[in-house]
């Protein structure tokens, strides 16, 4: 059995200052094992600070003083979690998503994630929990938010040397969601030469409310894979562990629809009627792929059905509006995909500190 060595941390919370932040504070204040000895919050919400609420700080108890806020400038997660990073001085940065709660026995396992870590581990990921509702299927939000616990390397819990991040520049500040910008920052490490680890630890995220329109929302993410496409290539879906999507299908179906407009109004009516037909046949695909999984009650068939069909104009228009964007962006080194060598960056720390 390796016993773990103590390591010093920093904890770093970006936050646009939801009051989901006081529940995470609140659960890192109880877990049980050695605390942080920094616990960075960083304050990302617009606007002057005389004009902003108090942050919570409060609700971490004797983790208090160990605790700082610092102005992120409302620059997006990215930028924030840089200038909480470069403002720690622990050998060791976890990054926290203001809306995870640490499980109770988090600080114990993280102690033996981080004391574990051979040298040549730049970062280890806690396990991500989303809990979903019991006696009814998810929503497609739901099962959208519970496809963190799959993720690689995503930021809801994610701990790396705080040299490796030096070295590397730490976060892209041009993804400016909360998406894709852990993945690059993850696939820039590992073409630095660094391991990443699965760790033991491990951190609930909560499904957070939102209205029957989110997913329309989510359709900006496309402009930020123009950006991974650019920096990594073709390949980077596969490297990174990420779903392929939908987009070829939303440009088809997209396609069909304009075709169907400008056949109309040319006077071509049947190559339209069947262009119009293509479009609603896959229309209804998407929409039937969405719905069925989900619990199926009127609100949620009604906003499938319309979402359904905005979503695939909208990915593609943000798809293009990124390649546009990004179309100066330099491509990174290429790094090889090797199938002996990918599957062991990635290893498993169990419970009891043995790296598998």
């Amino acid at each position: 059995m390796n016993t773990p060595r103590p390591c010093r941390y920093a904890v770093v919370i970006p936050t646009v200052g939801r009051p989901c932040l006081a529940d995470c504070l609140a659960a890192l204040a109880a877990a049980a094992g050695p605390p942080p000895d920094e616990v960075v919050v960083v304050d990302d919400r617009p606007g002057a600070r005389h004009d902003r609420a108090p942050l919570p700080l409060e609700a971490l108890g004797a983790l208090r003083p160990l605790a700082r806020t610092v102005a992120g400038g409302g620059r997006g997660p990215a930028a924030a979690r840089n200038t909480g990073w470069r403002t720690a001085t622990c050998p060791w940065v976890v990054f926290l998503d203001d809306d995870v709660r640490v499980g109770p026995d988090w600080a114990f396992a993280l102690a033996t994630d981080l004391g574990c870590a051979a040298p040549g581990v730049g970062g280890v990921q806690g396990v991500i929990e989303v809990p979903l509702p019991a006696g009814r299927a998810p929503t497609d939000w739901e099962r959208c938010t519970a496809g963190l616990a799959k993720a690689r390397w995503a930021t809801a819990d994610m701990a790396y040397r705080r040299r490796v991040l030096s070295a590397v520049g730490g976060f892209d500040e041009r993804f400016p969601r909360a998406f894709r910008e852990d993945a690059d920052l993850a696939l820039r490490v590992l073409a630095a030469g660094w391991l990443l680890e699965q760790g033991a630890r491990s951190t609930r995220h909560p499904v957070r409310p939102a209205g029957p329109w989110v997913s329309l929302r989510q359709q900006a993410g496309n402009a930020d894979d123009a950006l991974m496409l650019r920096l990594h290539g073709r390949a980077w879906w596969e490297r990174a562990g990420a779903p392929r999507g939908r987009l070829r299908r939303h440009a088809a179906v997209t396609g069909a629809g304009a075709a169907a407009a400008v056949l109309a109004a040319s006077g071509r009516r049947r190559a339209g009627a069947a262009a119009a037909l293509a479009w609603a046949l896959g229309t209804a695909e998407f929409a039937r792929a969405r719905v069925a999984p989900g619990p199926r009650t009127p609100a949620e068939v009604g906003a499938m059905a319309v979402t359904s069909v905005a979503i695939p104009p909208l990915a593609v228009w943000h798809r293009l509006r990124g390649t546009v964007r990004h179309r100066g962006a330099r491509p990174l080194p290429a790094v090889p995909v090797d199938p002996v060598v990918v599957p062991v960056t990635v290893r498993q720390v169990s419970r009891r500190g043995r790296v598998s």
